[in-house]
């Protein structure tokens, strides 16, 4: 009896190895082994903003504190906008004088300047054919000895003068029908062209006296407090942005062949291990470099690496900035 119970007992103990045994290998085909996959270490890449003004002035409010989050285009600080605001009228009102100026200088002379100019030379004729008789009759009478010589030079010099206003008074009346150079008219041009340009500085000064938040974020760090005066680039508030979440990571060179942008990749990190997180690599460096110290990994530090980018698609506030994650990527496959 002995015998075929042992066996029996036998015959049980292989089945059940056999059985164990089709798991093991089950399990080994539905799970990749360690070998398909790639495991990197890395860090959530730190992205932060320092943000301040352009120009110089004075606090005049602070609308988020530490800690609060931030929407992209949020108002998040103010200057004082009254020395801003007088520049520009100051730009504005230089801006319509030089602009009636060229209007002055296109439209010309007026009407009732052109009328002067003809009885100007109107009035130099009469002058003219005045003193051509006075002359005349002045020659005569030192013909007949009537006169002196001097009478006569006396004569012969206004008659001259007043040749000479007639003369001037057909040029100025010239000038006035011929209306402004064309040179004045481009010179008035440049400089209306410039008055245009400080307008537009003005506003641009007015314009960056309130700050606008660049991206979604958080602030991680206010600086200044209404009140303070900033100079230009002052940071005043530190801007930790929230998207997009890359992770920074190494591969050594042996591994690179098997990596390649595009790929799906999970990101696990050590306060969610079970959750992992989507992406997908997003860039590989062509160099290589010594691996940073800040990177726990398994590998000696000296080791050369190439520094692989990984762009997490699905990431929500638990991955958060600097934190330490690990990568593991599938190389046969998703």
């Amino acid at each position: 009896m002995k015998k075929p119970l042992l066996a029996l007992l036998a015959l049980v103990a292989g089945g059940g190895c056999v059985v164990a045994w089709l798991l093991h290998a089950g399990r080994i085909l539905r799970h990749p082994t360690p070998a398909d996959v790639v495991t990197l270490y890395g860090n959530v890449d730190i992205r932060q903003v320092e943000l301040g003004f352009r120009v110089a002035g004075r606090l005049k409010s602070m609308q988020f504190e530490e800690g609060q989050t931030v929407s992209v285009g949020a108002l998040m600080a103010e200057l004082d906008p009254r020395t801003f605001q007088d520049d520009l009228q100051a730009a504005v009102a230089d801006e319509a004088v030089q602009e009636a100026t060229l209007e002055k200088l296109v439209a010309g002379s007026r009407p009732a300047e052109l009328a002067r100019g003809r009885a100007s030379v109107e009035e130099a004729q009469a002058a003219v054919d005045n003193a051509h008789v006075e002359l005349e009759r002045t020659r005569r009478l030192v013909a007949d000895g009537a006169l002196s010589q001097s009478a006569y030079d006396s004569a012969l010099a206004a008659s001259k003068e007043a040749d000479a206003r007639l003369a001037s008074a057909m040029d100025s009346h010239r000038l006035l029908v011929e209306g402004t150079r064309a040179e004045d008219i481009s010179a008035q041009r440049a400089t209306l062209a410039v008055a245009q340009a400080r307008v537009a500085s003005a506003q641009t000064a007015l314009d960056d006296a309130r700050l606008f938040a660049p991206s979604d974020g958080v602030v991680i760090s206010r600086v200044r407090e209404p009140g303070a005066i900033v100079a230009p680039n002052d940071v005043v508030y530190v801007l930790s942005l929230t998207r997009s979440v890359w992770v920074r990571a190494y591969v050594s060179e042996p591994l690179l062949g098997r990596l390649h942008p595009g790929m799906p990749v999970a990101v696990l990190s050590d306060s969610a291990p079970a959750r992992p997180f989507k992406g997908h690599v997003g860039f590989i460096s062509p160099t290589a470099e010594f691996t940073p110290k800040s990177v726990e990994t398994p590998e000696l530090r000296t080791d050369l690496v190439y520094r692989v980018r990984v762009i997490v698609d699905d990431a929500d506030p638990g991955l958060r900035q600097g934190m330490p994650v690990t990568v593991q990527i599938r190389s046969g496959g998703a």
